[in-house]
C-alpha cells in the first residue's frame, strides 16, 4: 500500500514506512491474515493516547492562562475524546489506509469511529517513533490544537454529565443512570464502554480510557441524540 498521499495530508515523511503501516494495522487484520508478519497497531496507540495528552495539555496550560484545573481537564477531554480523533482521522483520509477484517470492514457506525480514533493514536505513536517529539507535538497542534476554538464556542468543554442531568430533570423528570456494559484491553491499556439512561430509554453510549471518561462521553452523545445541546 502506498501511503504518500496520506504523508502528504499529514504533512510527515516517514523514515521508517514499516511503522506508519503498523499504525493501519488492525487486530481483526492480523487475526484474519496471520502469515501476513504484520503487527497490530495497539502498542503504538497507547505510545500516542500519551504524546497526544501531553501535547494538548502544553498548548491548553500556554493557550488559557486564565483557566484552572477543572477547565483545562474538561477541555483537554473533549479534544482528545473518540469523536474528535476520529473526525480529524476522516479529514486525513484515514478510512482509505485502514487494514481491517473483512467484517470490521463493513462496519460504518460508531464501531468504525473507535476505530479511526485509535488509529489516529496509533499514527502519533509511529510519528514518534520515527521522528521525535517536536514532529508528533507539531502534527497535533497542526491537526487538532485548532478545534480549540470550535469547542470553547459549542460548549462541548462543560461537563457533560452535570448538563445532561439537569436537562433530564427538567424534561423528563428523572436522574439519568450509568452503567458500565464493557471492559476491553489489557490491564495497562483498558477501555470501557458506558450506557447512560432515563428510566427505561437508553439514552447514549461512550468509551474511554476511565469509566469517568466514559461517562462523559455517553453523556455528550446522549445530550446530542436528545438535541439537548
Amino acid at each position: 500500500m502506498d501511503f504518500e498521499k496520506f504523508e502528504e495530508r499529514a504533512g510527515v515523511i516517514f523514515k521508517n514506512k514499516s511503522l506508519l503501516k503498523q499504525a493501519f494495522t488492525h487486530r481483526s487484520y492480523i487475526n484474519e491474515n496471520r502469515g501476513s508478519a504484520l503487527e497490530h497497531n495497539e502498542r503504538l496507540e497507547f505510545l500516542g493516547d500519551a504524546v497526544l495528552e501531553l501535547a494538548i495539555t502544553g498548548y491548553l496550560y500556554e493557550r488559557l492562562k486564565n483557566s484552572d484545573e477543572g477547565e483545562l481537564t474538561s477541555l483537554r477531554s473533549a479534544l482528545v475524546n473518540a469523536d474528535t480523533c476520529s473526525r480529524v482521522a476522516q479529514t486525513l483520509g484515514t478510512n482509505e489506509f485502514l487494514l481491517l477484517s473483512k467484517g470490521e470492514a463493513k462496519d460504518t457506525g460508531r464501531a468504525r469511529q473507535y476505530i479511526l480514533a485509535n488509529t489516529l493514536e496509533a499514527i502519533i505513536g509511529a510519528i514518534y517513533l520515527d521522528q521525535g517529539y517536536d514532529v508528533a507535538k507539531k502534527f497535533i497542534l497542526t491537526h487538532i490544537a485548532p478545534l480549540v476554538e470550535e469547542v470553547l464556542a459549542s460548549g462541548d468543554w462543560v461537563d457533560a454529565k452535570s448538563r445532561f442531568q439537569e436537562k433530564a430533570q427538567e424534561y423528563m423528570g428523572m436522574t439519568p443512570v450509568y452503567k458500565t456494559v464493557r471492559e476491553s484491553g489489557p490491564d495497562h491499556d483498558k477501555y470501557f464502554t458506558v450506557t447512560v439512561s432515563v428510566g427505561n430509554e437508553m439514552c447514549g453510549e461512550g468509551r474511554g480510557k476511565s469509566k469517568q471518561d466514559a461517562e462523559q462521553e455517553a453523556a455528550r452523545q446522549a445530550l446530542e441524540a436528545k438535541d439537548w445541546k
